[in-house]
């Protein structure tokens, strides 16, 4: 439907604009709303705001491949400051609505209120914190110790300083925040693009304005922002003359969230080609790499216990691929009469580090001249293969495979792996049952006809002038 449909800038501009108007208008009703504010799903409130709220998604994921195909066009193409204002604009309805998709930026608000009150959030869970912020936190979150690196809750802390434990407040930080990573992404795509031999607006379209960014980084305001900014800017820094400032960058990215610190070798990397020695590059990056956790963990104050985090259990009913292959397999031995059952998930997540581990040296191997797209691809894995997997997980391999993609092949499958995920989380972030998947249908369904009937019309003078 969209081949034929015409496109040009302002087009894009506005419809995405509706998309993202009509999300967080739905999200009023049907989004992460604070306890106090919760309707039941049942209600005429939130069944009108989950339709709305894929109404706006559907526009949006029309107005992204819409945008996608003027990027690709040979003429009338936009740059990449026009397509960083269209990111801007897209972005300004989503900074005031509810937390969607997702009720991690409480869990985020919590733990910074209790690394502030100098508790040890890798010890305990927000229930130790107790009050509103805790009751906030998802229940099966409520009791496990904070699974992020001391950055990361430094900054959690002095946003529950600042926001004196207002939750509007808070929340508005916290948006606040993220909208400073996917800036420092989308500052960094150009640049890692052009290093890569890809066109840099290509980049910036399916690495910053790709609708998992608006729905999961500025919507839900999800801490991957920081770490993806700062592992971006730290690639490009490397690139310079700047390693170990990229190193540094690159670990406090590690000290976000642990997959970024795979980032150290793309730094070794660009090292050597750059005429380093690979003793001397390895043990810099190192070097660098050590002196920032030890100063960034003491100045956060959080202790080390962060590494002990990194096992943070996973939820039972989470949809990664080894945790659906355990579940399964633990269900036949059950059957069976088998005492093993037990031990079916976590020998299938061990298993899938094993395999992520085997692929992701296979990867470096092959593809060690390209060391960008070679990071993409092993964050990619470590998502796809971890234990627990969230649709904005996707954005780790992602953006960078945006920035390095060697051919329009993989960009097109990528775009689509991110228009299914788009659609996979209800703007509350909780399961769904089948009268909201009925309604988030309808929705989408209702934004198809508007779509379908708004290219009639416009194809209709056009037919006139021709005859």
């Amino acid at each position: 439907m969209l081949a034929n449909v015409p496109v040009d800038l302002r087009r894009c501009r506005i419809l995405g604009l509706v998309g993202t108007a009509f999300l967080a208008a739905g999200g009023e009703s049907a989004g992460a709303l604070p306890v106090r504010e919760l309707l039941t799903p049942a209600s005429p409130q939130a069944a009108l705001g989950l339709v709305g709220a894929y109404f706006g998604l559907v526009l949006l994921i029309a107005a992204w491949l819409l945008l996608g195909r003027l990027v690709r066009s040979p003429d009338r193409r936009p740059g990449p400051r026009e397509l960083m204002a269209v990111l801007v604009v897209w972005s300004i309805p989503l900074l005031l609505a509810p937390p969607l998709f997702s009720r991690d930026a409480y869990s985020y608000l919590a733990q910074g209120a209790m690394a502030d009150a100098h508790m040890d959030v890798y010890a305990h869970g927000p229930a130790l914190l107790g009050g509103p912020l805790a009751d906030e936190v998802a229940p099966m979150w409520r009791d496990t110790g904070a699974p992020y690196g001391p950055v990361f809750l430094g900054l959690a802390s002095a946003l529950a300083r600042l926001s004196r434990g207002e939750l509007p407040a808070g929340l508005f930080g916290l948006r606040l925040v993220a909208l400073l990573g996917v800036a420092l992404m989308a500052a960094a795509l150009p640049r890692l693009a052009r290093h890569s031999g890809a066109d840099p607006a290509a980049a910036l379209w399916l690495g910053a304005l790709n609708p998992l960014v608006l729905l999961h980084l500025v919507a839900g305001a999800h801490n991957d922002a920081v770490m993806l900014g700062l592992l971006g800017l730290g690639l490009v820094a490397a690139l310079g003359r700047w390693p170990i400032l990229g190193a540094v960058l690159v670990t406090l990215a590690a000290l976000v969230k642990a997959p970024a610190v795979l980032g150290l070798a793309a730094i070794v990397v660009l090292r050597v080609r750059a005429g380093d020695r690979p003793v001397k590059a390895a043990l810099t990056a190192l070097a660098a790499a050590a002196a920032t956790t030890v100063a960034a963990t003491a100045v956060a104050g959080t202790g080390y216990g962060w590494i002990g985090a990194l096992n943070t259990p996973v939820s039972s009913g989470n949809w990664a691929l080894t945790s659906l292959l355990g579940r399964a397999t633990a269900a036949l031995l059950e059957r069976l009469g088998s005492d093993l059952a037990p031990l079916a998930v976590p020998f299938w997540h061990a298993l899938g580090i094993v395999t992520a581990v085997a692929v992701i040296g296979h990867t470096w191997l092959r593809l060690r001249p390209r060391p960008v797209y070679a990071l993409g691809l092993s964050l990619a894995t470590v998502a796809a293969l971890g234990p627990a997997i969230r649709p904005w997980y996707a954005l780790w391999g992602l953006f960078l495979i945006a920035a390095a993609a060697p051919s329009a092949s993989v960009r097109h499958r990528v775009a689509a792996v991110t228009g299914v995920l788009a659609l996979a989380t209800l703007p509350s972030g909780g399961p769904a049952d089948a009268g909201q998947l009925v309604l988030a249908v309808s929705g989408g369904a209702l934004a198809l006809v508007v779509l379908v009937q708004a290219h009639q019309t416009a194809q209709a003078p056009a037919a006139g002038r021709t005859a």
